[in-house]
């Protein structure tokens, strides 16, 4: 008898260690922020952007990270950054707080100029949510790239780089991308040698790569939600099972583009092997 109930409160605490070490991994693998660096070298920048450093957030999904975003921002403002941008989906539809992701926003002003293009739940918000997004970028002084061109320079310097910044509903069909890409690198034709594209979804790579532009920045895929060892993410929204782009540098003809695994969770609440994450990038001269 006594033998019996031992042997069930072994078993029982045994379920339970199993319990919390899967908890503890969970929670590890979804709230503890990952950094990833690039340095894209290139002949066309300008040699005072040399050293140039860009911080990409995408995919918050009104995600908190600590009281007033304190962890994120610590792990933004440890990166020095010269520009931040964050490339879509700061507010999740399915359950929306426009006041975290201003929050974000707000925070890393701070920092360093925030530069802002939409995702599809940025679109997918109520008229009074869409509102109080916009009207908070404009009250932080964030720069939203509406299907717009912005020129970045350094202080004191004459030189410049060009950042463009597509709207999530320009995405709806390569046709419609294609004509919004021309626009746009025909007004900055000219102008500066060196341009940087943010648009929210990196399934389109093969379109971005057919102008010129020198480095994309995305998110979307959420890293692949699991990332499965030696193969890469499992799903992405736009592009199915085994996704090829979810997380990283690509290059196709003389373009790059760096995918951020984005930092929060939507439809699927769980990430696995696959951290929330900051994306550090070192433009460098070459």
């Amino acid at each position: 008898m006594r033998s019996t109930f031992r042997k069930k409160v072994k078993g029982l605490l045994v379920r339970l260690f199993i319990f919390l070490v899967i908890a503890v991994f969970c929670y590890f693998e979804n709230n503890i922020i990952t950094i990833s660096e690039y340095e894209v070298e290139s002949e066309k920048l300008p040699e005072t952007f040399d050293g140039f450093v860009i911080v990409h957030l995408s995919d918050l999904h009104n995600k908190l990270f600590g009281k007033n975003q304190k962890r994120l921002i610590a792990q933004v403002k440890e990166q020095n950054p010269d520009m931040i941008v964050i490339t879509g989906d700061l507010i999740d539809s399915n359950h929306p707080n426009v006041e975290i992701g201003l929050l974000l926003v707000e925070e890393a002003m701070k920092i360093a100029p925030v530069y802002f293009v939409t995702g599809n739940h940025d679109k997918y918000l109520s008229e009074t949510d869409t509102y109080a997004l916009f009207s908070g970028l404009e009250r932080l002084g964030a720069k939203v790239l509406d299907d717009e061109a912005a020129e970045i320079y350094l202080e004191k310097e004459e030189e410049t780089i060009s950042l463009l910044g597509v709207d999530d509903d320009t995405i709806l069909s390569n046709s419609q991308l294609t004509r919004t890409l021309e626009e746009l690198m025909k007004k900055d034709s000219g102008k500066t040698p060196f341009t940087i594209l943010l648009a929210h979804e990196p399934q389109r790579m093969p379109t971005y790569s057919k102008f010129d532009i020198d480095l994309v920045m995305s998110g979307h895929a959420h890293g692949g939600q699991f990332r499965i060892p030696f193969i890469g993410g499992f799903v992405a929204p736009g592009q199915g099972f085994l996704p090829k782009y979810t997380k990283g540098l690509y290059e196709e003809n003389d373009t790059k583009m760096i995918v951020s695994a984005g930092l929060g969770n939507s439809v699927i609440p769980l990430r696995l092997l696959n951290r929330p994450e900051v994306v550090k990038i070192t433009l460098k001269f070459k």
